[in-house]
């Protein structure tokens, strides 16, 4: 089957109610897995690192968003705590040393490892000390780079998963590139490939999943309309719900053996 992941990343904006909330709405839509982003603004940041894109409204720096939108460890206990009594994956992107080292004392075994930090060989091989199941995306690695990565993880024994991934926001059709996938099957075959979406349709996504991918990740928000960097390249909680339905009648579909003889003339 397809393992599907909802990444809330930071749409919770720094509430931990509404992280939770998340949690509860996707409960029963069919996910395997919840993930979010944990930033650590004193690790990562500086006050005088400026915003890419000024999307905020009330952060005048990035380390002042990261440091609004962060969590106490004993909270991320506790969404990791509720995660796992409604019987779903907890799944968390590190964006630093410090963050990775939360994980490891959170005791959690999947984690996510994004774009931007494929090539850092330091948060890798030290998630490879602790995690059994290591996931990464690769929209902005080049092949080397994605070779590379995966060696490192592949001489520890770990699960690995790669994703293909497009870093524009929202993706529009012409660039998913949805046949990188079958060229990453090929390359890694021991490794499971699936697809990480930016596009805010489930369209991509039930591609991917004809195109081989075997784990479909997603942004997810309450309303493409809230405020935060992803709104407009997520899916809402229905959208979400229609995208895991038709993924899995697609995944039956191709999986189902070939008929012949088998037409109906009833007419």
């Amino acid at each position: 089957m397809i393992y599907y992941i909802a990444e809330v990343g930071l749409s919770h904006d720094g509430s931990l109610g509404i992280a939770h909330s998340y949690i509860d709405a996707l409960s029963g839509s069919g996910i395997n897995a919840i993930k979010f982003q944990m930033h650590l603004a004193d690790f990562e940041s500086s006050v005088h690192e400026e915003f890419r894109i000024n999307f905020s409204y009330e952060d005048n720096t990035r380390f002042d968003y990261w440091k609004r939108t962060s969590f106490t460890f004993e909270q991320w206990k506790g969404l990791k705590d509720h995660c796992e009594k409604l019987k779903l994956d907890f799944i968390v992107s590190p964006f630093s040393i410090e963050s990775c080292k939360w994980l490891n004392n959170l005791n959690v075994n999947k984690v996510k490892i994004g774009s931007g930090e494929s090539t850092n060989g330091l948060m890798l091989d030290f998630i490879s000390n602790f995690s059994e199941d290591i996931i990464f995306s690769t929209g902005l690695s080049d092949d080397s780079e994605i070779k590379s990565a995966y060696d490192l993880l592949n001489v520890k024994g770990k699960n690995i998963s790669i994703l293909h991934c497009i870093t524009s926001y929202p993706s529009k059709p012409n660039d998913w590139n949805l046949k990188r996938i079958k060229e990453l099957s090929e390359r890694f075959p021991d490794a499971e490939i699936g697809y990480s979406d930016h596009s805010g349709e489930i369209f991509s996504s039930l591609a991917a999943i004809t195109m081989g991918a075997k784990i479909i990740e997603f942004h997810v928000a309450f309303d493409k309309r809230i405020f935060g960097p992803d709104s407009t390249s997520s899916l809402t909680i229905d959208e979400a719900k229609n995208l895991i339905k038709g993924g899995n009648k697609i995944y039956d579909s191709l999986n189902s053996p070939i008929k012949k003889n088998n037409i109906n003339n009833n007419f």
